[in-house]
């Protein structure tokens, strides 16, 4: 299958991404490298690599798909045109088996135009044209440091792959982690170190208790999913922790204080003899008011149900002609800050996604959504930057991309945006998405599995960072 490869730059007057590039690179690095902040000029050019297509059908992609002629210069062949004798010139591809939206949807749109699904390839590739002092090495690794994160993109070969076909790689059989229930707790931390695993000392340890207690040693693939799970992530684990003593400073407002009473008073109220026993956390003051006002009885409107993971309450829908309907309002939040925080555009968007999931599933028409973000300084030095992390300024952005890129697909628009800057998001961002839905109560009809029932699959490939977008269905 031959490769053709094809080059895209935004004409003057339409090149603000590679305006704002230079803009970023003078203000967040040009403090520490001055050639940054006189830089010339720079360039940023799309590169699709296409096989599949004979040569009329990858003209009509070009000019179709790949480009905007009235704004857009095109330039075929392997090798960038224009680059001087000074300039620096480098592409960024995602990693293999990391979803490329625009990979993706550039083969969607030319079989559409063309009648033949081709095998794309996508790539951005940067100019620096250097002013009156040359770029140094170390400036020049400031740049790929800002401009690419390990954790789904590389820096891409120059030359056109003979080939663009991924090999599919056949795992081999799950290792069983021989000696782990015999392990002390230095050989238990050396087993984490080795797998890059998240836990804890004490998770770890209590892994291998429960293995020793069924006397044999654990699979890899059974401690990472114990690890995956237990992330504070997906069980929430800062919300879970017990609160074993809980003060308030002295001077602070009468408002907190009595907050803490109130929660108290409900506790008590709730779990009565039981209240002594029951842990405090976050989760619990989260929840407490709620369990509270069912237990009162004044929660007759909220629509409890064992599958639908979003909070659901009864209403009667009035119309203009005067009659009512009985409905059901669905509201859900989601937070994704730790997958924002390590892969800003994927994880606002599934963010918005994983909230508009619950109401979906629910049958309900999602309305409306709200976004609400911490950050640190996205005006901080580059150089600022804590060991490990992503600039500021990156996250903010390309979560921002990503939050609307989700919301704008689905056609769902968000009325209330907020996002608040303060140096204890620093270590963690906070991405929080809350939509809004609604569904006729009759339109809803609810079953509960039953031995028998037959589980199908569905869904697409989604790349290393999914799963190949399998979605269960009765």
């Amino acid at each position: 299958m031959k490769v053709r490869r094809v080059f895209v730059e935004k004409r003057a007057g339409f090149d603000v991404r590679a305006r704002r590039l230079q803009s970023d690179l003078a203000d967040f690095l040009g403090r520490q490298y001055p050639e940054l902040a006189g830089l010339a000029g720079l360039r940023v050019l799309d590169r699709y690599d296409a096989g599949g297509l004979n040569d009329a059908q990858f003209e009509k992609a070009v000019q179709a798909v790949f480009s905007e002629p009235q704004c857009d210069d095109i330039y075929l062949g392997e090798t960038v045109p224009g680059i001087g004798a000074e300039d620096i010139c480098f592409a960024i591809e995602y990693l293999p088996g990391q979803y490329n939206q625009r990979a993706d949807f550039a083969e969607q749109c030319t079989e559409l135009v063309t009648g033949v699904r081709p095998v794309i390839r996508c790539a951005a590739v940067y100019v620096l044209c250097p002013g009156i002092i040359p770029v140094s090495g170390a400036a020049l690794e400031s740049v790929k440091r800002y401009l690419i994160n390990p954790v789904d993109s590389r820096e891409a070969a120059a030359s056109v792959p003979p080939a663009l076909e991924e090999n599919e790689i056949i795992p081999g059989d799950v290792p069983v982690l021989t000696g782990f229930i015999a392990a002390n707790d230095s050989e238990l931390e050396e087993t984490a170190q080795k797998y890059g695993l998240a836990m804890s000392l004490e998770d770890i340890r209590y892994c291998r208790e429960w293995f020793s207690s069924i006397n044999r040693d654990p699979t890899l693939a059974e401690l990472r999913v114990l690890d995956t799970y237990w992330s504070d992530h997906c069980r929430h684990t800062t919300f879970n922790t017990i609160l074993e003593k809980i003060e308030i400073e002295k001077g602070s407002s009468t408002a907190l204080r009595n907050a803490l009473a109130i929660y108290e008073s409900a506790r008590n109220e709730f779990y009565g003899e039981e209240a002594g026993k029951k842990n405090r956390s976050l989760w619990d003051m989260a929840t407490i008011g709620a369990k509270v006002l069912r237990k009162r009885g004044l929660a007759g409107d909220v629509d409890v149900s064992k599958e639908i993971n979003a909070c659901t309450v009864k209403v009667e829908a009035e119309f203009n002609d005067g009659t009512t309907e009985p409905w059901l309002i669905l509201f859900k939040n989601e937070t994704h800050n730790h997958p924002t925080e390590i892969e800003p555009f994927g994880g606002a968007a599934t963010c918005l996604g994983g909230a508009i999931r619950d109401p979906l599933s629910g049958r309900a028409f999602v309305h409306q959504a709200m976004r609400i973000t911490g950050g640190g300084d996205p005006r901080a030095n580059l150089g600022e930057t804590l060991p490990g992390k992503l600039p500021q300024i990156k996250i903010a952005r390309e979560a921002a991309a990503g939050y609307s890129s989700y919301g704008n697909q689905i056609g769902l628009s968000t009325g209330q945006v907020a996002e608040f800057y303060h140096k204890g998001f620093l270590a963690k961002r906070m991405e929080l998405g809350a939509v809004i839905a609604a569904v006729p109560e009759a339109w809803v009809r609810r079953e509960e599995p039953s031995p028998g029932d037959l589980v199908i699959l569905v869904g697409g490939r989604t790349g290393r960072d999914g799963i190949r977008g399998a979605g269960g269905g009765r």
